[in-house]
């Protein structure tokens, strides 16, 4: 299965390439942009982009549709949008600051020790919880595990630029975004579902429902901050 979303998703880039190149005029845009969605949609379910996070999160603690949708939404365009500026910062920059293939080293280093300690601070809070509202602390989430800006993104914005296509660029990368998008809300909506579905089968058993749900927010808690650990020592 990965390996065909790797073809598939060298496919896609490939098609998108030759769209941006062979461009002159608005009418390129509709094949480009449908292309970029697909691209988008298949790119983000490669491994990686803060899926895990997501649904580790919403898994272990009540939230709702919305919710889900929110931080979804948030972390896909903090993860592209992080690298349309890093791109717009300067094609010099870039050159310098990117390593390994369209990795940014720095940006993931930070991103995943702040997603450590986000983790360290929700297993505190499963133990010793308090009565200040979830949705701030996901999409706080959210927010710093998109912060390592998109390898793809940059790679689609240079090669526009050295193409002098960046309209096509952008509006290929926005097309992409929604991809993302609905990729990274439908696993977080899955999350948000699943643990809803889960504490209705324990309605009727108050005090199960409520051990159950003290030891999946403390497991959920726990496997963040193991996932933000991992990525921080992956990126040294």
């Amino acid at each position: 299965m990965v390996n065909f979303l790797i073809w598939l998703q060298r496919w896609l880039y490939g098609g998108m390439a030759d769209s941006m190149r062979s461009a002159v005029d608005i009418t390129a845009l509709p094949p480009l942009m449908a292309g970029a969605f697909l691209f988008g949609m298949v790119h983000a379910l490669m491994p990686g982009h803060g899926k895990s996070v997501l649904v580790s999160y919403h898994l272990g603690r009540p939230s709702r549709v919305l919710e889900g949708v929110a931080t979804g939404t948030l972390l896909a365009v903090t993860h592209v949008g992080s690298a349309v500026l890093f791109v717009m910062a300067g094609v010099a920059v870039i050159s310098r600051s990117l390593a390994d293939g369209g990795r940014a080293p720095g940006f993931e280093t930070m991103s995943a020790a702040l997603i450590a300690s986000i983790g360290l601070y929700l297993v505190v809070r499963a133990i010793w919880p308090s009565h200040h509202t979830h949705e701030r602390d996901g999409r706080a989430l959210a927010f710093v595990t998109g912060l390592i800006p998109c390898p793809l993104t940059t790679f689609i914005l240079t090669y526009a630029l050295t193409h002098n296509k960046l309209i096509y660029g952008l509006a290929a990368v926005i097309a992409m975004l929604g991809g993302v998008i609905l990729t990274l809300v439908s696993f977080a909506v899955g999350a948000v579902t699943a643990r809803s579905q889960l504490a209705a089968v324990l309605q009727r058993t108050e005090k199960l429902r409520e051990l159950f749900g003290f030891w999946l927010e403390l497991a959920s808690a726990a496997a963040v901050l193991v996932l933000g650990l991992w990525m921080l020592k992956g990126s040294r």
